[in-house]
Protein backbone atom coordinates (compact mmCIF):
# COMPACT_ATOMS: atom_id res chain seq x y z
CA UNK A 1 0.00 0.00 0.00
CA UNK A 2 1.42 3.37 -0.98
CA UNK A 3 1.38 6.21 1.49
CA UNK A 4 0.78 9.72 0.18
CA UNK A 5 3.22 12.24 1.58
CA UNK A 6 1.96 15.48 3.06
CA UNK A 7 2.28 18.67 1.03
CA UNK A 8 5.11 19.72 3.35
CA UNK A 9 7.07 16.48 2.96
CA UNK A 10 6.52 16.43 -0.81
CA UNK A 11 8.67 19.56 -1.08
CA UNK A 12 11.75 17.84 0.33
CA UNK A 13 14.44 16.17 -1.75
CA UNK A 14 17.08 13.67 -0.69
CA UNK A 15 19.52 14.75 2.01
CA UNK A 16 22.71 16.09 0.43
CA UNK A 17 24.80 14.51 3.18
CA UNK A 18 23.19 11.07 2.71
CA UNK A 19 23.63 11.24 -1.07
CA UNK A 20 27.29 12.28 -0.81
CA UNK A 21 27.93 9.44 1.64
CA UNK A 22 26.42 6.90 -0.78
CA UNK A 23 28.51 8.26 -3.66
CA UNK A 24 31.66 8.18 -1.55
CA UNK A 25 31.05 4.51 -0.70
CA UNK A 26 30.25 3.69 -4.34
CA UNK A 27 33.41 5.25 -5.75
CA UNK A 28 35.78 4.68 -2.83
CA UNK A 29 36.14 8.43 -2.31
CA UNK A 30 37.10 10.34 0.82
CA UNK A 31 33.80 11.36 2.41
CA UNK A 32 34.05 14.99 3.50
CA UNK A 33 30.29 15.42 3.89
CA UNK A 34 29.84 13.44 7.11
CA UNK A 35 31.97 13.09 10.21
CA UNK A 36 33.03 9.65 11.39
CA UNK A 37 35.09 9.70 14.62
CA UNK A 38 38.12 7.43 14.17
CA UNK A 39 39.42 7.91 17.70
CA UNK A 40 38.27 6.65 21.11
CA UNK A 41 36.11 8.75 23.40
CA UNK A 42 38.01 10.46 26.25
CA UNK A 43 38.65 8.09 29.15
CA UNK A 44 37.04 10.49 31.65
CA UNK A 45 33.83 10.53 29.60
CA UNK A 46 33.63 6.75 29.51
CA UNK A 47 34.39 6.55 33.22
CA UNK A 48 31.65 9.08 34.00
CA UNK A 49 29.20 7.01 31.96
CA UNK A 50 30.16 3.86 33.87
CA UNK A 51 29.71 5.63 37.21
CA UNK A 52 26.28 6.86 36.15
CA UNK A 53 25.19 3.35 35.16
CA UNK A 54 26.50 1.80 38.37
CA UNK A 55 24.79 4.53 40.41
CA UNK A 56 21.43 3.75 38.77
CA UNK A 57 21.13 7.25 37.29
CA UNK A 58 18.60 6.05 34.74
CA UNK A 59 15.86 8.67 34.85
CA UNK A 60 15.72 10.89 31.76
CA UNK A 61 16.55 14.52 32.38
CA UNK A 62 14.07 17.41 32.42
CA UNK A 63 13.23 18.66 28.95
CA UNK A 64 15.66 21.60 28.93
CA UNK A 65 18.61 19.57 30.25
CA UNK A 66 20.01 18.44 33.58
CA UNK A 67 20.92 21.35 35.86
CA UNK A 68 24.53 20.24 36.36
CA UNK A 69 25.05 20.06 32.58
CA UNK A 70 23.46 23.46 31.98
CA UNK A 71 25.63 24.99 34.68
CA UNK A 72 28.76 23.45 33.12
CA UNK A 73 27.75 24.77 29.69
CA UNK A 74 27.23 28.27 31.13
CA UNK A 75 30.66 28.23 32.78
CA UNK A 76 32.37 27.10 29.57
CA UNK A 77 30.50 29.66 27.47
CA UNK A 78 31.62 32.46 29.74
CA UNK A 79 35.18 31.14 29.78
CA UNK A 80 35.37 30.93 25.98
CA UNK A 81 33.38 34.00 24.95
CA UNK A 82 33.46 36.32 27.97
CA UNK A 83 29.66 36.55 28.21
CA UNK A 84 27.76 35.32 31.25
CA UNK A 85 24.56 33.35 30.65
CA UNK A 86 21.93 32.20 33.12
CA UNK A 87 21.82 28.38 33.10
CA UNK A 88 18.24 28.46 34.40
CA UNK A 89 16.83 30.82 31.75
CA UNK A 90 19.29 31.01 28.86
CA UNK A 91 20.65 27.47 28.36
CA UNK A 92 18.73 24.60 26.78
CA UNK A 93 20.27 21.20 26.05
CA UNK A 94 19.18 19.52 22.80
CA UNK A 95 20.15 16.45 20.79
CA UNK A 96 22.40 18.43 18.48
CA UNK A 97 22.01 21.65 16.50
CA UNK A 98 19.30 20.21 14.25
CA UNK A 99 16.90 19.74 17.17
CA UNK A 100 17.91 23.14 18.55
CA UNK A 101 17.01 24.87 15.29
CA UNK A 102 13.70 23.00 14.95
CA UNK A 103 12.66 23.70 18.54
CA UNK A 104 13.56 27.39 18.17
CA UNK A 105 11.58 27.86 14.96
CA UNK A 106 8.54 26.04 16.35
CA UNK A 107 8.66 28.31 19.40
CA UNK A 108 8.78 31.66 17.58
CA UNK A 109 7.21 31.21 14.13
CA UNK A 110 3.59 31.55 13.06
CA UNK A 111 2.09 30.19 9.81
CA UNK A 112 3.08 32.41 6.90
CA UNK A 113 6.08 34.05 8.61
CA UNK A 114 9.15 34.45 6.42
CA UNK A 115 12.52 32.93 7.30
CA UNK A 116 15.42 34.51 5.42
CA UNK A 117 18.06 31.86 4.72
CA UNK A 118 21.50 33.10 3.74
CA UNK A 119 23.76 31.08 1.46
CA UNK A 120 25.82 29.04 2.25
CA UNK A 121 23.27 27.29 4.43
CA UNK A 122 22.87 24.07 6.37
CA UNK A 123 20.45 21.79 4.53
CA UNK A 124 17.90 21.63 7.35
CA UNK A 125 17.14 25.37 7.46
CA UNK A 126 14.59 25.21 4.64
CA UNK A 127 12.77 22.04 5.78
CA UNK A 128 12.70 23.30 9.39
CA UNK A 129 11.01 26.51 8.28
CA UNK A 130 8.48 24.61 6.14
CA UNK A 131 7.64 22.16 8.94
CA UNK A 132 7.11 25.17 11.22
CA UNK A 133 4.51 26.56 8.78
CA UNK A 134 6.79 29.37 7.66
CA UNK A 135 8.09 30.33 4.23
CA UNK A 136 11.86 29.98 3.62
CA UNK A 137 13.29 32.79 1.52
CA UNK A 138 16.82 32.07 0.20
CA UNK A 139 19.26 34.96 -0.17
CA UNK A 140 22.59 34.68 -1.98
CA UNK A 141 25.99 35.72 -0.72
CA UNK A 142 29.17 35.66 -2.77
CA UNK A 143 32.57 34.51 -1.52
CA UNK A 144 35.45 36.93 -1.88
CA UNK A 145 39.04 36.80 -0.71
CA UNK A 146 39.87 34.11 1.82
CA UNK A 147 40.66 35.11 5.37
CA UNK A 148 42.85 33.54 8.03
CA UNK A 149 40.81 32.49 11.05
CA UNK A 150 41.89 31.29 14.46
CA UNK A 151 39.78 28.70 16.24
CA UNK A 152 39.12 28.75 20.01
CA UNK A 153 41.90 26.17 20.36
CA UNK A 154 44.41 28.42 18.62
CA UNK A 155 44.49 26.60 15.29
CA UNK A 156 44.63 28.67 12.13
CA UNK A 157 42.68 27.93 8.96
CA UNK A 158 42.00 29.76 5.71
CA UNK A 159 38.41 29.94 4.48
CA UNK A 160 36.34 32.10 2.09
CA UNK A 161 34.62 35.15 3.49
CA UNK A 162 30.99 36.06 2.82
CA UNK A 163 28.83 39.15 3.11
CA UNK A 164 25.16 39.93 2.55
CA UNK A 165 24.30 42.22 -0.33
CA UNK A 166 22.38 45.46 0.47
CA UNK A 167 19.34 43.90 -1.21
CA UNK A 168 19.52 40.89 1.08
CA UNK A 169 19.93 43.06 4.16
CA UNK A 170 16.90 45.14 3.21
CA UNK A 171 14.82 42.00 2.73
CA UNK A 172 15.29 41.04 6.37
CA UNK A 173 13.56 44.21 7.55
CA UNK A 174 10.22 43.45 5.92
CA UNK A 175 7.32 43.00 8.29
CA UNK A 176 6.84 39.31 7.50
CA UNK A 177 10.52 38.43 7.91
CA UNK A 178 10.48 36.77 11.30
CA UNK A 179 13.90 35.10 11.54
CA UNK A 180 17.24 34.91 9.75
CA UNK A 181 19.31 31.74 9.42
CA UNK A 182 23.00 31.96 8.64
CA UNK A 183 25.99 29.63 8.66
CA UNK A 184 28.81 32.17 8.82
CA UNK A 185 29.54 35.52 10.41
CA UNK A 186 32.59 36.75 8.48
CA UNK A 187 32.33 39.80 6.21
CA UNK A 188 34.11 41.16 3.15
CA UNK A 189 32.81 42.23 -0.26
CA UNK A 190 29.02 42.22 -0.91
CA UNK A 191 27.22 39.87 -3.24
CA UNK A 192 25.98 41.34 -6.52
CA UNK A 193 22.88 39.23 -7.08
CA UNK A 194 20.33 37.56 -4.78
CA UNK A 195 19.78 33.84 -5.03
CA UNK A 196 16.24 33.00 -6.30
CA UNK A 197 14.05 30.74 -4.13
CA UNK A 198 13.90 27.04 -5.00
CA UNK A 199 10.67 24.97 -4.79
CA UNK A 200 12.53 21.94 -3.41
CA UNK A 201 14.66 21.66 -0.29
CA UNK A 202 16.92 18.84 0.94
CA UNK A 203 15.30 16.67 3.56
CA UNK A 204 16.44 16.43 7.15
CA UNK A 205 19.06 13.78 7.72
Amino acid sequence: MSVRASDKAARFTESVIREMTRLAHLHGAVNLSQGFPDFPAPAEVKEAARRAIESDINQYAITWGARSLRQAIARKFERLYGAAVDPEREVTVTCGSTEAMMATLLAILNPGDEVVVFEPFYENYGPDAILSGAVPSPRGRAPSSSTLRTTPRGRSSRAPSWRRSPTCAAATTRSRSRTRSTSTSSTTEPSTSPWPPSPAWPSAR
